[in-house]
């Protein structure tokens, strides 16, 4: 009997081991698992039954995007040929001189791309690297190495998969099969594949040649020209944690400079006139072409640069602290073996270059050195500088877009430069003194998010990097299938905002900007809405933990009362009367861990939802992966991950229109390197979860949706594009004909069931959703 009881027991613990066990999904880290998967995608849009609608890009066409690199085919006047890395839209080329651009890597694991490089022998072989390595906010992780032997037309993997970034490639000029790669690693966690890589077959086998730790990357790479043997490269010890921007820490000893003589065979470490490694941060590295023997070097320098503290804030309201000296430039003219600064060393250059690069300096450090004149030095960071005099003097070349990533300064007659940067891409014939910027025919904008107004037509709303917020018209006069693209206008919020369109009176708009600061607009007369516009956030007392926001902080208005505001911090926050006074109905919803509180905000809310069925019924989701439901408005909260996975970024929470205890959330892996696929659904309030990731082979999830018209209808935006299910989650299809791209929102027109997709990389795109709910009749639930 006891046996048996004894039995009983341990089968009903296996049971619930199992039970439990079910809803664990194991991290998706590996290149090589992620390169398969991508396979899967691959063959599902082949066999997708929804393959055949189309998305239709929607602009905008005035502005375009942030490029990370450009490189030409040589020698001008033969050739017009143009291609450009942009930072999450792939590779796009031009051969008449950026007349017309055409995207040639837009089919991939990842289109992030971190480097370019043309092969010297050959113009038809581009090798791109993926993973952009400046390791911004909207930066995306690479999956290692692609190459083309026909301009662009196909393209093959070519190993390095676990890199994640790379920073620079360099192939030797004397033979093709010779190929260094910076490979700058992990954004997020520590990994070994980062350093020095080499190959001597095209990129069959790699070899490390420099490795330092696993928080060390390979940051630049530089080779001499008359001795391909000889190369200089920089390392970077760096990490970026959810709460901090990468910084140097006081026993950081992997960044500084390296030099080998025999083809990367043997390294040399050459920092000799150099701040301590614990001050240095990243570095850039170039030398002159026909002066090889001068090198320069761009070292982010944490050195104090003045003793009392600095109370200025930083471009996003955040205060500087201590002032390092930031942008320094060092010159040796023996090959490296002895540095000296160069910059900064009058006082009015010293604050020029203190603020060369804001308070995020880890962004930039890109440097190029005239190929003819030593002294003419070019340096990337808010602005793209010129110096003429080796350093000691710079200059603002003005006329781009700013925030500078790449330059390209033609061999053959350095009057010509090609640059990019946070705006796209720029063309000068005068060495910087006049620019032609190709803002209308490159689209490869980065919206963060998007949402739509009830006008008619309606206009879309949503944040760009860099280029604030902005509007466009979705004008279905033509015909659902025949929307123009257009240029858009500018709108209230910021660079990182989300908005909220009131229903009922369209020309007020609410928006959200960085780090939770929230606003009412209203639009009413052209032109003067920027004259309209009220500061919501309420003022905390002196003694209160001051309030803590979300780059794109969450708010919604009630589908019950659009003149009821819900705005998430670490605590939800909720206004009865459009924003103009405020109550907490939360305590903190956050871990609200001291250890984890730094320069950037975290712990912080990331998604809410209220049911358009009840009001007061509201979901609360974090960052640092807390998620808590209330039935009655806020008096009372209860925390409802149980069964997934924890201190997971939650991407959205979506309540049902269609059932009162249903709930969906999907969850984040980008801050872990994870690429793994998190939807989840409830039928119980959040008491217990189902997997519906179903099908989907590879993740991040950026966001969930309901159907307007069909309840069995959902859709996900993930970093590789839409998918759509038909049966609840049970099996997933790929939606459309979108390039691989990062659908980062997605929201559905309620009067007009017009389906539209916010990318991170290739502007807003919309389709038709009566196509997908042909035969099915439409819920008008909008307007109850």
């Amino acid at each position: 009997m006891k046996i048996r009881k004894l039995n009983l027991i341990l089968l009903l613990f296996l049971i619930i081991s199992l039970a439990t066990n079910a809803q664990k999904k194991r991290p998706v880290t590996d290149g090589q698992t992620r390169l398969e998967l991508y396979q899967k995608h691959l063959d599902m849009l082949a066999t997708s039954s929804v393959k055949e609608l189309h998305w239709q890009h929607l602009g905008p066409t005035n502005i375009s995007g942030r490029c990370t690199d450009v490189e030409a085919v040589r020698p001008r006047g033969k050739s017009y040929t143009i291609y450009v890395a942009v930072s999450s839209g792939g590779v796009w080329k031009t051969v008449n001189e950026g007349v017309t651009w055409d995207p040639i890597f837009e089919q991939a694991v990842t289109t992030d791309i971190g480097d370019i490089a043309v092969d010297p022998s050959n113009p038809e072989v581009l090798w791109v690297g993926t993973g952009e390595a400046n390791i911004f906010r909207s930066s995306m992780a690479g999956c290692g190495l692609y190459k083309t032997t026909n301009g662009g037309s196909s393209w093959e993997h070519v190993g390095l998969e676990n890199t994640n970034t790379i920073a620079r490639i360099v192939i030797d000029p004397n033979n093709t099969d010779i190929v260094y790669v910076a490979a700058s690693g992990n954004e997020w966690t520590d990994n070994k594949e980062r350093g020095i890589y080499k190959t001597l077959d095209g990129g069959k086998t790699w070899e490390q040649v420099l490795y330092v730790n696993e928080r060390t990357a390979g940051n630049d790479l530089v080779m001499d020209p008359t001795d391909p043997n000889v190369l200089y490269a920089t390392t970077w010890e760096r990490i970026r944690v959810k709460w901090s921007d990468p910084r140097t820490e006081e026993d950081y000893s992997g960044s500084g400079i390296w030099k080998s003589t025999d083809g990367g065979s043997s390294w040399k470490e050459i920092n000799v006139g150099l701040p301590a490694a614990n001050k240095r941060g990243r570095i850039g590295i170039d030398l002159c072409v026909s002066k090889p023997e001068v090198v320069y070097a761009f070292v982010d320098n944490y050195e104090t640069a003045r003793d009392e503290a600095c109370e200025e804030v930083d471009s996003y309201g955040r205060p500087k602290g201590r002032v390092i000296k930031g942008a320094s430039i060092y010159r040796s003219d023996d090959g490296g073996e002895n540095w000296t600064l160069a910059s900064g060393l009058t006082e009015d250059m010293k604050p020029y270059m203190e603020r060369h690069s804001a308070t995020y300096g880890w962004v930039f450090g890109q440097i190029r050195v005239d190929p003819v004149d030593e002294n003419t030095i070019y340096t990337m960071g808010l602005a793209l500088n010129v110096s003429i005099d080796g350093g000691k003097t710079f200059k603002r070349l003005s006329g781009m877009h700013g925030d500078h990533h790449g330059l390209w300064i033609d061999p053959d007659n350095t009057d010509y430069l090609l640059n990019t940067n946070d705006g796209g891409i720029c063309v000068s014939y005068d060495r910087g003194e006049n620019w032609n910027c190709f803002l209308d025919n490159l689209p490869v904008v980065q919206f963060f998010n998007v949402n739509y107004d009830m006008k008619d037509p309606f206009r879309v709303y949503g944040s760009i990097q860099d280029h604030g917020s902005m509007y466009g018209v979705v004008d279905l006069s033509k015909g659902r299938d025949n929307v123009p693209a257009v240029e858009f206008e500018r709108a209230p919020g910021g660079e990182g905002s989300s908005h909220a369109i009131h229903p009922e009176n369209t020309d007020i708009v609410f928006s959200a900007g960085f780090y939770g600061s929230i606003q009412r607009t209203d639009m009413g007369g052209e032109g003067q809405w920027n004259k309209n516009t009220k500061s919501l956030l309420p003022k905390t007392y002196p003694d209160e933990p001051r309030l803590r926001g979300q780059w794109i902080a969450p708010f919604i208005l009630s589908p019950h009362n659009p003149d009821i505001v819900y705005h998430g911090m670490q605590y939800l926050m909720m206004s009865l009367d459009r924003g103009n006074t405020w109550q907490y109905i939360s305590t903190d919803l956050t871990y609200n861990d001291e250890q984890k509180m730094g320069d950037i905000s975290y712990q912080t809310l990331t998604s809410i939802s209220e049911s358009p069925l009840k009001f007061g019924l509201l979901y609360a989701g974090t960052d640092d992966g807390r998620l808590h439901c209330t039935r009655d408005g806020g008096k009372n909260w209860t925390e409802i991950q149980n069964g997934v996975p924890t201190n997971k970024w939650i991407s959205r929470v979506e309540a049902s229109r269609y059932d009162l205890g249903t709930v969906y959330m999907t969850q984040n892996g980008k801050r872990d390197d994870d690429f793994q696929v998190y939807v989840w659904k409830s039928t119980d309030f959040g008491s217990t979860w189902e997997d519906i990731s179903g099908n989907i082979p590879i993740g991040p999830i950026n966001v969930i949706r309901e159907d307007p018209i069909d309840q069995k209808i959902l859709y996900v935006g993930t970093d590789i594009g839409v998918y759509l299910t038909k049966d609840g989650g049970n099996n997933w299809e790929v939606l459309g004909d979108l390039p691989s791209t990062y659908v980062h929102d997605l929201v559905i027109h309620p009067r007009d069931n017009m389906i539209i997709v916010a990318t991170h990389g290739r502007g807003i795109w919309v389709m038709d959703g009566d196509k997908v709910n042909e035969g099915r009749t439409q819920n008008n639930w909008w307007s109850d």
